[in-house]
């Protein structure tokens, strides 16, 4: 089989494409031919050395695969065979071939591309835990969508219009006009103005009910000011790690001393709440995770959940993908296709 292999950490000239001995299903398994694979910023992160849940170099990243179920193991229900399918995986999606969990795929809509189907499982799941799950948005209530163009914020911006939400997102202004047309109300230019001024305009100084920010450290300080009584703030990134000149593990320190506390009684006191998702930490809730993706794959049939594929790139172009979503060029999801 091809892997796109991380070599050891550092720039995109890292990544390289290698042969490695085909994988079998063993009892419980199936073996997945990969048709793309998503790529996520977690991903930019963990070849900088900076995602601390990821194997050392030498090593095969990627959370989710679409593809074709070409072998079973025992146990396994051999008519699965031929199956078109959505797969989450622990690593090793950058592959022509995954074996996975019996449990850990999920039968793919006729409706989607195979690429278009590589950018549900991570994104939406993560826009779904932050929204719904964990954010408890409602019609009518507000909703900051930082990074709104890329695919999280895609997600999020479908799942948020879904509810009946108001939904305000920071996006460079080059895709502000895609945004506009995919729904956003209230597109915001982070790059040329205070987005926080910007915020405070639009919504009368009251502020908004939740904001999901991805970029971690001081930046999610400014984003708590700008929750109304009861807002939310979800926080499910680090992006800025990828943007700092230090070095090496200083870039974490730095975030993390940039980073604010919140003390309990000053939440109790502004009637505030804070959280938390990662989702590369809920694979002890499987039965949980199925039912968030069943709901996500209804939608699709429904016609609201509408993955949008922004580029896809061969496994030869892998280092050029991971420039093109580590300077923010995307908008919406970046795939990579065997």
């Amino acid at each position: 089989m091809r892997q796109v292999v991380i070599t050891k950490h550092g720039s995109f000239d890292v990544l390289k494409l290698q042969e490695r001995e085909d994988p079998r299903p063993e009892a419980g398994q199936v073996l997945v031919r990969v048709k793309a694979s998503g790529i996520n910023f977690a991903d930019i992160l963990a070849r900088k050395g900076l995602y601390p849940d990821a194997p050392k170099p030498p090593c095969v990243i990627g959370y989710e695969v679409s593809g074709v179920i070409e072998a079973v193991g025992e146990g396994v229900d051999s008519s699965l065979i031929g199956r078109s399918v959505i797969a989450l995986t622990r690593f090793g999606g950058y592959s022509d071939r995954v074996v996975l969990p019996a449990s850990q795929f999920f039968e793919k809509p006729e409706s989607l591309s195979f690429e278009e189907a590589a950018a549900i499982s991570v994104n939406y799941l993560t826009a779904y835990q932050l929204l719904v799950v964990m954010g408890s948005l409602k019609k009518d209530e507000s909703v900051l969508i930082h990074n709104a163009g890329g695919g999280v914020g895609l997600a999020a911006l479908d799942i948020a219009q879904h509810i009946g939400a108001v939904t305000y997102g920071t996006a460079s202004p080059s895709k502000h006009d895609f945004l506009l047309k995919r729904g956003l109300d209230h597109p915001i230019d982070y790059r040329t103005r205070d987005w926080t001024q910007a915020l405070r305009q639009l919504t009368d100084g009251k502020g908004v009910d939740l904001i999901i920010d991805p970029i971690g450290g001081s930046h999610w300080k400014r984003s708590y000011k700008m929750l109304r009584a009861t807002g939310r703030l979800g926080m499910f990134g680090i992006s800025s790690a990828a943007e700092s000149r230090w070095g090496g593990r200083f870039r974490l320190l730095r975030i993390v001393l940039g980073a604010p506390w919140y003390h309990p009684l000053a939440l109790i006191r502004r009637n505030r709440g804070v959280f938390g998702v990662y989702l590369s930490n809920l694979w002890g809730e499987g039965e949980r995770v199925r039912g968030w993706m069943q709901a996500l794959l209804n939608g699709v049939q429904e016609g609201w959940v509408r993955p949008h594929v922004d580029k896809a790139f061969s496994f030869e172009q892998a280092p050029e993908a991971h420039r093109y979503l580590e300077e923010r060029k995307n908008i919406g999801k970046v795939v990579l296709v065997p």
